[in-house]
C-alpha cells in the first residue's frame, strides 16, 4: 500500500508499502539506537585514553586528537550531511551512514598506529555526520507536533544522555577487562542493529527535485577551518600565544572559516546553511546555547575522568561505574524534562538545567589531590546529571521549531554540529588554560588544580547558557 504524508503535517513524503512503508514505532526505536550509538562513541574512549596512549605509543598533545578527529569531522561535515539527507533521501543516507561507521569502528579496533586510529576516528566522524541528521530530521518529521512530539523527544533525549554518559561506564569496564580496542569495536554491532531497524521501519522518502548540489566546497572549509582552529589553540603549549606559528595558524583558521560564510551568502550551489535560518530566534538561541553546554560538558567528562584515575588513583573500570551517578542523573533529568514539558516553556527548562549544571561545575571545581569520589565528585555529578538532562529534549525541540520539513535535516545537524564544534573548541581551550595552571612541574596537587580551575571555566560556559535560554530563546508552550 502506498502512503503519502502531507507537508501539512511536517512529514516527509513515504512512496513504498512492504518494507519501505514508515512504521513510526520501528523509526523511533531505530533513531533512538543511532543516537546511543553515536553518543556513546563520544564518551566511551575518555576511560580509555591512558590505555590507548601506552598501547599505541601516543603523545600527550597527539592523544587529544583521538577526540579531535572524530568531534571536528562529525561537526564540521553535519551540516553537508543535513542537506544530503534533506535532497538525496533522508533513508539512503542513514543507511550509508551506519555502514560508513560500522566498518571505520571495525578499523579503529585493528589500528597499530597513532595515525591509524585518528584516521578511523576521523571516519567514524564522517559516518556519524551522514547518519545522525538524517535520523534526528526523521524523528521530526515522523512525529510532526502534540504530545507525539513530546514523548518521541522524550525517548530521543533518554537514548542521548544514557549514551553519552553509560559510555564512561562500558568504556571503562572494556578498557579494564577486555582491551581498549574494544571501545571501538562495540559500536559495530549497535551500527548492525540500527542498520537492521533503519532497513526495515523507516519509510522510504522521496528525493526532492531541483535546486543546487550541494556546496563541498563550503564543508571543505568549514572543516578545515575549525581543524586549524584547535590545532593552534592546542599548540600553544609548544608556541606561545604571541609567536608567529601560532598567529599564522590562527590568522588562516579565521581566514578559511569567513571564507565558508561568504560562500554561503554566494554560492550558485544549494548552500549547507541559509543564513535566514538564524533570523528564526529559537534555532539562533538554541544553537548557542548548545555550543556552551557541549563545550563545558566534554571538558568535565575529561577532567573528572583524569582526576578520578591520575589524583585519586582509580582504575579504569571503577572510574567508569563511578560515572553511572551522573549517568542515572541525566536520565532521570530527561523523564523529568518530559512532564514538565506539558506546562513549562522549553526555555525556562533550559535556563533551569544550564543553571544546575553551573551550580554542579562549581561545587566540582572545589576537588581536591586527597579528595574521594563520595566527597568531591558523587553528589555534583548527581546535581551535573539532572540538570544537563532537563536541557536534551526542550533544546532539540526548540532548534527545528517553526523550520520548513525542507529544512529539517539542516536544522538538525546545526543543532548537531554545534554541540560537536563547542566540544571540540572548549575541550582545547579548557584543557589549555589547565594545562597552563598546572605548570611544567607535574603533581597530584598541580593536576588536581589545573582540573578545578578548568571545571569552573565549565561552570561560567554553563551560566552564560542560562543567559542565553532567558534573553534569546522564544518558543511555544509544551513543545
Amino acid at each position: 500500500m502506498t502512503k503519502t504524508v502531507g507537508e501539512s503535517d511536517g512529514a516527509v513524503d513515504v512512496v513504498d508499502g512492504g518494507v519501505g512503508a514508515a512504521r513510526p514505532g520501528l523509526t523511533l526505536a531505530a533513531v533512538a539506537v543511532v543516537q546511543f550509538m553515536v553518543s556513546l562513541d563520544l564518551s566511551v574512549v575518555n576511560v580509555g585514553l591512558p590505555e590507548i596512549a601506552d598501547g599505541l605509543n601516543f603523545s600527550g598533545v597527539g592523544l587529544t586528537w583521538v577526540i579531535h578527529a572524530y568531534a571536528l569531522t562529525f561537526g564540521g561535515l553535519l551540516l553537508l550531511g543535513g542537506r544530503t539527507a534533506d535532497r538525496y533521501g533522508r533513508k539512503r543516507v542513514l543507511l550509508a551512514g551506519l555502514a560508513l561507521f560500522g566498518l571505520a569502528s571495525l578499523a579503529g579496533g585493528f589500528a597499530e598506529s597513532p595515525g591509524q586510529l585518528v584516521a578511523a576516528r576521523a571516519v567514524q566522524g564522517i559516518g556519524a555526520a551522514a547518519l545522525s541528521p538524517a535520523a534526528l530530521a526523521l524523528l521530526t518529521t515522523t512525529f510532526p507536533t502534540g504530545r507525539a512530539r513530546v514523548r518521541a523527544f522524550g525517548v530521543w533525549s533518554a537514548m542521548n544522555a544514557a549514551g553519552g554518559a553509560l559510555g564512561v561506564l562500558i568504556g571503562g569496564v572494556l578498557t579494564q577487562y577486555a582491551g581498549w580496542r574494544w571501545v571501538m569495536f562495540v559500536n559495530v554491532p549497535m551500527a548492525a542493529g540500527a542498520l537492521l531497524l533503519s532497513w526495515r521501519g523507516v519509510g522510504a522518502d522521496r528525493v526532492r527535485p531541483g535546486g543546487g548540489r550541494p556546496d563541498i566546497l563550503g564543508a571543505f572549509l568549514v572543516t578545515s577551518g575549525m581543524l586549524l582552529l584547535v590545532f593552534g589553540v592546542v599548540r600553544t603549549d609548544r608556541y606561545g600565544w604571541g609567536s608567529p606559528v601560532t598567529l599564522t595558524t590562527l590568522t588562516a583558521a579565521v581566514a578559511l572559516l569567513a571564507a565558508f560564510l561568504q560562500v554561503e551568502r554566494t554560492t550558485r550551489r544549494e548552500p549547507l546553511v541559509r543564513l535566514g535560518l538564524f533570523t528564526n530566534r529559537s534555532v539562533l538561541g538554541a544553537n548557542a546555547f548548545n555550543l556552551l553546554a557541549g563545550a563545558a560538558m566534554a571538558s568535565a567528562f575529561y577532567f573528572i575522568s583524569l582526576y578520578l584515575q591520575g589524583v585519586l588513583g582509580h582504575g579504569a573500570a571503577r572510574t567508569g561505574l563511578e560515572f553511572l551517578p551522573l549517568a542515572l542523573g541525566v536520565i532521570t533529568g530527561s523523564v523529568l524534562a518530559v512532564k514538565l514539558g506539558y506546562r513549562l516553556l522549553p526555555r525556562t527548562l533550559l535556563a533551569l538545567g544550564g543553571t544546575l549544571t553551573a551550580v554542579a561545575f562549581a561545587w566540582a571545581g572545589l576537588i581536591t589531590p586527597n579528595g574521594s569520589f563520595t566527597t568531591d565528585i558523587l553528589g555534583p555529578a548527581i546535581l551535573a546529571g539532572t540538570g544537563f538532562g532537563f536541557c536534551l529534549a526542550p533544546v532539540v525541540s526548540l532548534a527545528t521549531e517553526g523550520v520548513a520539513s525542507s529544512e529539517a535535516g539542516t536544522a538538525s545537524a546545526l543543532l548537531n554540529s554545534s554541540r560537536q564544534i563547542g566540544a571540540s573548541l572548549g575541550l582545547t581551550a579548557l584543557v589549555t588554560a589547565a594545562a597552563h595552571h598546572t605548570g611544567p612541574v607535574v603533581t597530584a596537587e598541580s593536576l588536581t588544580e589545573g582540573y578545578a580551575l578548568g571545571l569552573r571555566l565549565g561552570a561560567g560556559l554553563l551560566a552564560a547558557g542560562a543567559v542565553v535560554a532567558v534573553g534569546v530563546l522564544r518558543g511555544p508552550r509544551g513543545e
